[in-house]
């Protein structure tokens, strides 16, 4: 089935606009749009103490906090782009953009700590469906350099949104605004959504398919399932003693993704466009692509979750001191998101090879700055390893959208799209559950404690960035 996309009222075979397509003003509306999930999916970690103190969560459920966000999120990404194609990607963009500003509303208003996991679960549903609608607008409205340069944007913006994220979580809980402590974090999204609301209605033209896809609605219940089967147990049984239930589940999880890859294999050879389509998969751009995109989003949801933890838990930096120590990354990771293209131009893929060596780098300045002077380490002992690792992560994770979505056919890129950005949201998810987990039980005293359980993931995150360097020199040229 293939995909046309229309210009309401009118349309012509090709499936672009006929009048003006995408504003500066309309871009800086969808990459709003991109920047507000990613940045609630971190925005959390340096808040995470004081939500602790103030509602009496446990680790697991601070992690639930986190990773429910994602699930949701993930989960239902692929869909909320299938609702798009089908009821226009201006209207989804603006449902989902008024959805997350009031679940973003109940977050920062929640009583209790199972209250905000549900919101943060509604507002990840939210998300997913705004998020889906920016590439699929961008792809709709935009052709030759001008996508090229709105995919790279998007690249960027995802990436310094993660940062951002824990910055503005730090400013904010540091600020302490009328005594409301945590809460703002949640409470800033309602003024930037109404603003993002009045953008899009002005500046956003609709589009849509012409031949809409349908919702795969096994494909999406299995993937659930697979999903929760797989993330709950890791967040909740340590926690929790590893009672039946969680063996139980994690054993059912490789059943229910067998599952899930039955009935998209069987929904396609029927003519069916499903979830995560195989043939998509098997595209060697996407496949190699995801290849190294899976280590490379896990250890990034770890490495943001852990370190911010023991910013604040094992070095006592509080939110704000904490915020300050993310800043070193921050700037490397602007500052080489804004000469990417470049760097693409002329070296291709080899960007993010050179970008997975400095992130490894980076890390195991982090941990030589930790075994020195722990337990006084500061932010200016943290600043090289953390600027290493923002250049890095900036080199590799822009290059990467491009070399995953270059090969795309522009009828298809909505399928893309949503592949993508479903296995980045899983992957971040998966990084919290396992990496969180691994730290929260080793950093016991009685184990290794806080210091040595802070090197040992570390390690990992290393050892993780360089299987992303190995897998990286087989991505395909983007500039070919």
């Amino acid at each position: 089935m293939t995909t046309q996309t229309l210009l309401e009222p009118t349309t012509r075979a090709a499936g672009r606009p006929l009048g003006p397509g995408l504003t500066s003003a309309g871009l800086i509306t969808v990459l709003l749009g991109a920047a507000l999930p990613l940045i609630d999916f971190f925005i959390v970690n340096v808040a995470l103490p004081t939500i602790n103190a103030d509602l009496n969560a446990s680790t697991a459920t601070l992690e639930l906090v986190v990773a429910g966000y994602g699930i949701a999120y993930a989960l239902l990404l692929v869909v909320g782009g299938r609702l798009g194609d089908a009821f226009g990607r201006r209207r989804l963009f603006m449902i989902g953009l008024t959805a997350f500003t009031v679940s973003s509303l109940a977050c920062g208003l929640a009583p209790d700590a199972l209250t905000l996991v549900l919101a943060r679960a509604a507002q990840g549903a939210s998300a997913a469906m705004m998020l889906p609608q920016v590439l699929s607008i961008i792809q709709a409205t935009t052709e030759g350099e001008r996508r090229s340069k709105a995919l790279g944007l998007y690249g960027a913006t995802g990436g310094i949104s993660t940062v951002i994220g824990q910055l503005l979580g730090g400013v904010l809980v540091a600020a302490d605004i009328a005594g409301t402590s945590w809460r703002p974090i949640f409470l800033v999204n309602v003024p930037i959504g109404l603003i993002g609301l009045l953008l899009a209605k002005r500046t956003l033209p609709e589009t849509r398919s012409a031949n809409p896809m349908g919702v795969d609605r096994w494909g999406t219940v299995l993937l659930g399932v697979t999903l929760l089967t797989l993330l709950i147990p890791l967040m909740e049984g340590r926690a929790l003693g590893w009672p039946v239930w969680a063996w139980l589940l994690l054993a059912a999880s490789p059943f229910a993704a067998a599952g899930f890859l039955a009935v998209e294999r069987r929904l396609e050879r029927a003519g069916g466009v499903p979830l995560l389509p195989p043939s998509i998969m098997r595209m060697p751009s996407m496949r190699r692509g995801l290849a190294v995109g899976v280590p490379f989003f896990t250890g990034f949801g770890g490495f943001m979750f852990v370190y911010a933890v023991t910013l604040q838990d094992g070095l006592h930096l509080g939110p704000m001191g904490s915020g300050l120590a993310l800043t070193p990354m921050a700037i490397g990771f602007f500052g080489t998101s804004l000469v990417s293209s470049r760097l693409v131009a002329r070296f291709g893929q080899k960007v993010v090879v050179a970008g997975a060596g400095l992130q490894a780098i980076g890390i195991l300045s982090l941990i030589g700055a930790t075994l020195l002077s722990w337990p006084e380490v500061n932010a200016l002992d943290l600043a090289p390893g953390m600027l290493l690792c923002g250049i890095g992560q900036g080199m590799a994770m822009t290059t990467l959208f491009r070399i995953v979505l270059s090969r795309v056919p522009a009828e298809r890129a909505g399928v893309g799209s949503g592949v993508l950005t479903t296995t980045q949201q899983t992957s971040l998810a998966l990084g919290v559950a396992t990496l969180g987990s691994l730290f929260a039980s080793l950093s016991h005293p009685d184990l290794l404690g806080m210091r040595d359980a802070f090197v040992l993931v570390m390690a990992v995150q290393a050892a993780g960035a360089l299987l992303v360097l190995l897998l990286a020199r087989a991505l395909p040229d983007p500039r070919v």
